[in-house]
């Protein structure tokens, strides 16, 4: 009886506990919904309707931008990243108390910062991220224990930074750059002792850099400029021993470097401590920062000459200071670029080491002739002594650097001839002599310059005619310019020959005839510049067939007859037909359409034309005008043979299947609208004047700002180059020529570029791209990796794949990318990967593939982890280079892990790390537990790294081809499709 009694007193109580756990468990659910739409109801714009669906027709866990947790059916992760939404954050956030992720970058959110927040226990990444939020941190985000990513700028934030550090044991990166913040650095941001990244700059806090700092033992970057503070180099800097980023400009600190710099950091690759008022003499022993990739200490107030002791000497003037590095017996590179060297080069140079590849003293002021000796360094591979005073001749010897590839001598003054000997550097790709005092004639000998991509010979003094030989280098396909000499001559038939070439610029010569029909050969032709010379006749109908045509040059020449019909129907950006003798209608449609695309003064026999060029009305004269001359041409062609006719009947027959066949295949570029080179003024104003709030990111060259273009209301990407970084202007050039003639789906494209001068009468490049709407690929593997599920991680490993197959094997030459990670993949709308960032770019001619990459020595290139082994040894770049930090992205993807992650200690790679768990079967074991569920195949998986470890593989013959990777990849994507 009792028994009976107890039994059903526990059954009742089970029932009650059950039907509490189903009450409670509805009223979670009820919570999260109720918190989101508490949340929507602050948001006081939509443009994009992203909300519009966040409503009781569908479950809260399939609204956009709210990921539930498998288990529970709560909210994890609220990712509104870059939505247009306006408004402010409803404290009712705090109700997501299974919130892990919150991202709510790039929006125009305003109002505090919810103190609400703190309450998310569960909270590991809060990044608002170029919003408007006002007022303080809150206090209480010391309750989000597990918090490992806070990213607040740039933010309108202000008032101290509360001392909540204490509690955020294990936060990883702080970024508060670009606030209002006051009163100090915190000193319990010490207490952080997993920190591995902290940005504070832009923010008026001052005070000094707490001493405490030296217990940040992790500590990789630490960025605290233009922060006002005070006080003298912080010693704590000795006890970093990972720091790679040191960077404290635009300071009040004061005082000696200390003699050990760099002694305790052997991985620092940036270091910036420029407009401080550090004083003293320039330590030697930042020789000892071997990996220093950048190093700024302008605008300081040291003293006296260079103290650093080369080959154990003491160098007291310039000449003893070059006489010292002949002792330097193992000397690779030797980089002075804008170092402010004045004096005259040593004929010592000849002594330097027999394996110095490498010589960079542009942008100085380093004057009188360039030594003979110079012949003696026959391991050159580029030669920079651009922007100098130079004088005298370019010695004769220089024709003994039968290894160099780049001869940059421009902007200085060198006179005489160019020398014939110019001719024996048969591996030379680029060859800039511009701005000279160059005499005589272009020297026939460059014929054998049969790698030769750039030739720039224009402001000088050079005479005679264009030797036909320059015609014939096939390899020309980026740059000839020839333009502001004293040519003369008509253009040789052989211009035809410059199949690949993309930009010409014959300007400003005595050059005269008619135009050869040979150009209509020259397709892959971008920029044409012939204007004052003395061309005359009709432009030929030649350039029709010239569709890549953008930029068009023919004034002030002879040109006469109407203006062809075949340019309204070019896709051309500007067109220049000033002061000729064109006449008859102009046409109103193409570019003819827009007058700031177009200038066609001094020309009056023209009429007709949009209103805007204010010409006169054509009358019936002006038409039988041109009537008569098309009905000459007529009459003339009518006198052809019938064998001509029927032959060209047959072309054009040819011509056209071609053509229609083209048009049926699929395009690979992207369907952008083209503008005609922009301006410094409407950038300005598409940025907002280049303001924070506009700022996406920033890299070692360039700033990158989101704009909207006024005239179309177009989203673009602006990328500015710093001109005050050295390299900076070489890695824009390199993008510029990476980019000028290669077009696919999977890579950036380029709008349009910008080279002019800011308000203050300053240097000013940009680049405008697409607006990529997802971001890099970076944030999405390490903020928020779990956002990609397998068949987008896979979508995005074949289209970098299919990218690289294209610079690889099908866009004339081979592109090596050189710097291929995931924050240059930049994903689009709709997912699609496109490779970015051609800075490190190199362009390889298919002839010289092969001897580049076994003779040549290069600049290491690229990035720590994702460059292949043997750029560290000297070897010059190749196509193989690039599959090695393809393999290592493809790794990194499946795995999680970052190439430099920390467990990668002792010899063990990322490489090594898959190829050990391939041996012994445990795969699955070392991915990214987000890939890993029920319908996951597990066979594609390990074909993934499988093909990752083969990429990556030490020895570049040995890795795989891109082809064969594309190949293995569709298989997989197929397989993958079937099993879902």
């Amino acid at each position: 009886m009792c028994s009976s009694f107890f039994l059903k007193a526990i059954l009742l109580y089970l029932a009650i506990l059950l039907q509490m756990n189903v009450v409670v468990s509805g009223l979670n659910l009820s919570t999260d919904d109720d918190a989101l739409l508490k949340i929507k109801t602050r948001i006081t714009d939509d443009p994009r309707g992203v909300l519009r669906s966040w409503n009781n027709s569908l479950p809260f866990c399939m609204w956009p931008g709210v990921t539930c947790g498998r288990r529970h059916q709560r909210v994890t992760s609220l990712n509104l990243t870059d939505k247009g939404l306006v408004g402010s954050l409803s404290p009712f956030i705090g109700n997501l108390s299974f919130l892990r992720y919150i991202i709510l970058n790039d929006n125009q959110l305003h109002g505090s910062i919810p103190p609400e927040i703190g309450r998310l226990s569960r909270l590991e990444i809060l990044s608002l991220r170029n919003n408007f939020f006002t007022g303080e941190i809150p206090t209480n985000l010391s309750g989000c224990s597990k918090l490992r990513f806070l990213h607040l700028s740039p933010n309108r934030l202000s008032g101290r930074i509360p001392n909540i550090f204490s509690s955020l044991q294990m936060i990883r990166t702080i970024v508060l750059v670009k606030n209002n913040f006051t009163g100090e650095i915190p000193p319990s941001i010490s207490n952080l002792t997993y920190l591995e990244r902290l940005f504070l700059g832009d923010n008026p806090l001052g005070g000094s850099i707490p001493d405490s700092f030296n217990q940040l033992k992790k500590l990789r970057q630490l960025e605290l400029g233009a922060n006002g503070l005070v006080g003298e180099f912080p010693l704590f800097f000795y006890n970093l021993s990972m720091l790679e980023l040191l960077s404290v400009p635009q300071n009040q600190l004061y005082g000696n470097l200390p003699k050990n710099l760099c002694l305790s950091q052997p991985h620092l690759k940036i270091l910036e401590i420029s407009d401080n008022h550090f004083s003293g003499f320039l330590t030697p022993s930042i020789l000892n920062c071997s990996e220093l990739e950048i190093f700024d200490a302008s605008i300081n107030d040291f003293k006296g000459r260079i103290k650093i002791d080369f080959g154990k000497l003491n160098p007291v003037d310039f000449k003893n200071f070059f006489d010292s590095l002949s002792n330097c017996s193992n000397l690779e590179q030797l980089e002075l670029s804008r170092s402010r060297l004045i004096g005259v080069l040593p004929n010592s140079l000849g002594n330097f080491s027999s394996k110095l590849n490498y010589i960079s003293l542009d942008d100085n002021y380093v004057s009188g002739s360039l030594p003979s000796s110079i012949g003696n360094l026959f391991g050159l591979t580029l030669i920079n002594l651009g922007q100098n005073n130079f004088t005298g001749l370019i010695p004769e010897s220089i024709g003994k650097l039968r290894n160099v590839e780049g001869l940059y001598l421009p902007l200085n003054a060198f006179s005489g001839i160019i020398p014939p000997s110019i001719g024996n550097l048969s591996f030379l790709t680029q060859l800039y002599l511009d701005w000279n005092k160059l005499e005589g004639t272009i020297p026939s000998t460059l014929i054998n310059c049969k790698n030769l991509l750039y030739l720039d010979l224009s402001v000088n003094k050079l005479r005679g005619s264009v030797p036909k030989e320059i015609f014939q280098l096939s390899s020309l396909s980026i740059v000839l310019d020839l333009s502001q000499n004293n040519l003369s001559g008509v253009l040789p038939h052989e211009i035809g020959n410059l199949k690949s070439l993309g930009y010409l610029d014959l300007s400003e010569n005595s050059l005269s005839g008619e135009l050869p029909s040979s150009f209509s050969t020259c397709v892959n032709l971008q920029t044409l510049n012939l204007s004052r010379n003395f061309f005359h006749g009709s432009m030929p109908e030649a350039l029709s067939s010239l569709r890549g045509l953008e930029y068009v040059n023919m004034s002030r020449n002879n040109f006469s007859e109407p203006i062809p019909t075949y340019l309204q129907e070019m896709d051309l950006k500007y067109l220049d037909l000033s002061y000729n003798n064109f006449e008859g209608e102009v046409f109103v449609k193409g570019v003819f359409a827009n007058t700031s695309m177009i200038s066609i003064h001094g020309n009056r026999k023209l009429c007709g034309g949009i209103p805007e060029l204010h010409l006169p009305k054509c009358t019936t004269s002006d038409s039988k005008r041109g009537s008569r001359k098309l009905s000459a041409r007529v009459v003339i062609a009518i006198s052809l043979s019938s064998t001509i006719v029927g032959l060209a009947l047959v072309s054009f027959i040819l011509f056209y299947f071609c053509i229609t066949r083209n048009k049926d295949e699929p395009l690979d570029t992207i369907s952008t609208k083209s503008f005609e080179k922009i301006s410094y003024g409407r950038l300005f104003k598409a940025t907002k004047g280049f303001s924070a709030e506009n700022l996406i990111g920033t890299g070692s060259f360039a700033s990158v700002y989101k704009g909207v273009l006024d005239e179309s209301g177009l989203i673009v990407a602006i990328k500015v180059l710093n001109l005050n970084l050295q390299g900076g202007f070489k890695s824009f050039m390199a993008e510029c020529d990476a980019l000028r003639n290669i077009r696919h789906r999977n890579l950036v494209k380029v709008i349009t570029s910008c080279s002019s001068i800011d308000f203050q009468g300053n240097d000013f490049k940009a680049l405008v791209y697409d607006f990529m709407s997802n971001g890099s690929l970076e944030s999405w593997l390490h903020s928020i990796h779990q956002m990609l599920d397998l068949a987008q991680r896979i979508n995005i490993i074949k289209d970098v794949a299919c990218a690289l197959e294209y610079l690889h094997c099908h866009c004339g030459n081979v592109v090596v990318h050189c710097d291929l990670k995931p924050s240059n993949i930049l994903l689009d709308t709709d997912m699609v990967a496109h490779v970015g960032d051609f800075g490190l770019a190199k362009i390889l001619s298919l002839e010289g593939v092969s001897k580049a990459n076994n003779n040549s020595s290069s600049v290491f290139r690229g990035t720590i982890g994702y460059a292949p082994p043997e750029y560290g040894f000297g070897s010059g770049v190749s196509a193989n280079g690039d599959i090695y930090s393809y393999g290592t992205l493809l790794l990194e993807m499946m795995t999680g892990k970052e190439p430099v992650d920390l467990v990668f200690e002792g010899g063990l790679t990322l490489h090594s790390y898959a190829r050990n768990a391939l041996a012994d079967g445990s795969v699955l074991q070392i991915l990214d537990p987000g890939l890993l569920n029920e319908n996951t195949d597990e066979q594609s998986l390990i074909s993934l790294v499988k093909i990752g470890a083969q990429c990556s593989l030490e020895s570049p013959h040995d890795r795989m081809d891109i082809e064969t990777v594309v190949h293995d990849l569709i298989s997989i994507t197929v397989k993958t499709c079937n099993q879902s």
